[in-house]
């Protein structure tokens, strides 16, 4: 009767587990990665997932090999998802965006209409029981005030008719405009909001950019509104 190598046979059947092992964390990172960058890919540009929402993710993958393989891979998948973005984005370009600004630049009106209203916004973080908008000229003159009544908290649309206080229409050209909110004698802080088409949209250090027609650049979480 011939006698067997135990130690060899002990040999080969942990070689085939490890092995098994092996496909089986592998099959299981491949499907961990797929369902990643499915989840990052199809993930809101307006509404990207966080820093802690990944992590979160990551730390699922437990085994040393699993995490090694990861770190070599997040490289090419954060540039993967930065592109996906910088595509989605791109859908807004063309599109009239209300974001963080101060400048109104008026135009001339339209035939046959004696101004062209300039429309905005001031978006406040309570309510406010008087709201006053100076709007003033290059040379920082007002040329316009404008007393907007009591405005609640949020977003709160306004329009200027582009005329000054005598009632005449004003020159074609920038002008800017503040404003002063208070409740019960108490400062409201106010943040400007003007609308501005999108021009452009870049990538960079930072994550994805609007670059706006008016000149500035706002990142997609300075977007209150697009229309």
């Amino acid at each position: 009767m011939a006698i067997s190598d135990t130690s060899s046979i002990s040999g080969q059947n942990a070689s085939t587990a490890t092995n098994s092992n092996n496909v089986a964390n592998a099959d299981s990172e491949q499907r961990f990665l797929k369902l990643l960058v499915t989840q990052l890919n199809n993930q809101d540009p307006l509404n990207p997932m966080q820093n802690a929402e990944l992590t979160s993710q990551l730390a699922q993958m437990s085994t040393v090999s699993g995490i090694e393989k990861l770190n070599t891979t997040l490289a090419g998948l954060v540039n993967q998802t930065g592109s996906n973005q910088v595509l989605q984005a791109a859908s807004l370009i063309g599109y009239n965006v209300l974001s963080p600004g101060d400048v109104l630049t008026t135009k001339k009106p339209e035939e046959g209409k004696e101004t062209a209203t300039q429309a905005f916004a001031v978006q406040l973080p309570g309510t406010a029981a008087d709201v006053e908008i100076k709007i003033v000229d290059a040379t920082g003159k007002v040329v316009r005030t404008i007393d907007a009544g009591a405005m609640k908290e949020g977003v709160n649309a306004v329009t200027w008719d582009g005329k000054d206080d005598a009632g005449a229409v004003v020159p074609v050209g920038a002008y800017r405009f503040t404003v002063d909110a208070n409740n019960g004698g108490v400062a409201v802080k106010a943040t400007a909001l003007t609308f501005s088409q999108v021009a452009a949209v870049k990538q960079g250090t930072g994550g994805v950019t609007l670059e706006l027609a008016s000149g500035a650049s706002i990142g997609l979480a300075d977007v209150r509104l697009f229309l």
